[in-house]
């Protein structure tokens, strides 16, 4: 398979930049350049609104999809993407919306702090307690109890595996776990990165320059908050669907991650999108794959809850 035509030509429409000089480039300068304008918004849901979820830490800004229909609804935390260090729930509005109305449930992004202003495991943190608030809040924010999903792109997937490692065998019941393209080894770099380290969007040294970014010297980058695909033991996470992009430095992690986990008994579904990048299910109106991938997306959430509601019921 070859990359996609219309990912080719996004790629080929990206303005010509001088080559990034890593050791000098900063957190602020590589936020000015993710714009968040350049895609389709998504589909239209009923409501949109803030909330605050209170931390440790301080509050942490979380925006609420509701979708079309009568309540109450399934929920599902989101977790963007951006390598610890760039992005925010604006620039994934269209992901949620999409998610949130084709599957019926309410999707809820959560602003977690970003690196290296809060490194590692700030990020991972913020996310754990906004899935505690979350379900301890469920009837505030007008979800069904004990139907909770999680999901995330890159970095986002990274959180959301991360806390499904770690909600398993506590009160939080996770229905199911929508890892697209996520960071789950960030101690190893697998044959993908050299196969597609250059051309494909995110390249293998923008990678580490966003691992360096999020964590300090000497940290441990193989730790259970850090590198999901790190844990010895897998059984009894929640259901999973795994979505990789064939041209993508991320493939082979996130693909064994898949494995593994139904190697431990955990219901998988792994899919390849063919002909894809890094990132492409965001591309919506650019990419047609982005709209395939997404519907395919809330359908394994729906099916997912479905799942989650029988077990509940027997």
């Amino acid at each position: 398979m070859t990359l996609d035509p219309q990912a080719k030509a996004m790629l080929d429409a990206l303005p010509l930049t001088p080559a990034v000089d890593f050791s000098q480039l900063t957190a602020s300068a590589c936020r000015e350049m993710v714009t968040s304008g350049t895609f389709a918004d998504g589909d239209p849901v009923a409501v949109e609104e803030d909330w605050h979820i209170p931390t440790p830490h301080g509050e942490r800004l979380a925006r609420l999809y509701r979708p079309d229909g009568e309540g109450p609804f399934p929920l599902t935390v989101f977790f963007h993407g951006g390598g610890f260090v760039v992005c925010s729930i604006d620039t994934h509005a269209n992901l949620c919306r999409c998610l949130a109305q084709r599957a019926g449930t309410l999707v809820l992004s959560v602003d977690y702090r970003l690196a290296p202003e809060a490194r590692f495991p700030a990020a991972a943190h913020d996310a754990c307690e906004a899935v505690r608030w979350a379900a301890l809040n469920a009837h505030k924010l007008g979800a069904r109890d004990a139907l909770i999903a999680l999901a995330g792109d890159s970095a986002g997937g990274n959180l959301a595996a991360v806390v499904a490692q770690q909600m398993r065998g506590t009160e939080v019941q996770i229905a199911h776990q929508l890892l697209l393209y996520p960071v789950v080894d960030c101690a190893t770099e697998h044959p993908s990165y050299e196969a597609f380290g250059n051309g494909y969007l995110l390249t293998a040294d923008m990678m580490r320059w966003y691992k360096n970014q999020y964590f300090d010297h000497g940290a441990d980058r193989a730790a259970a908050l850090a590198s999901p695909l790190a844990t010895t033991d897998l059984t009894g996470i929640a259901p999973a669907t795994v979505i990789t992009a064939e041209y993508d430095i991320l493939r082979d992690e996130a693909e064994l991650y898949g494995l593994r986990l139904a190697q431990a008994g955990v219901p998988v579904t792994l899919i390849r999108w063919p002909g894809q990048m890094h990132g492409f299910a965001s591309a919506l109106g650019v990419v047609d794959a982005a709209n395939q991938t997404l519907w395919f997306a809330a359908d394994a959430l729906r099916h997912g809850f479905a799942l989650a509601d029988q077990r509940a019921t027997h």
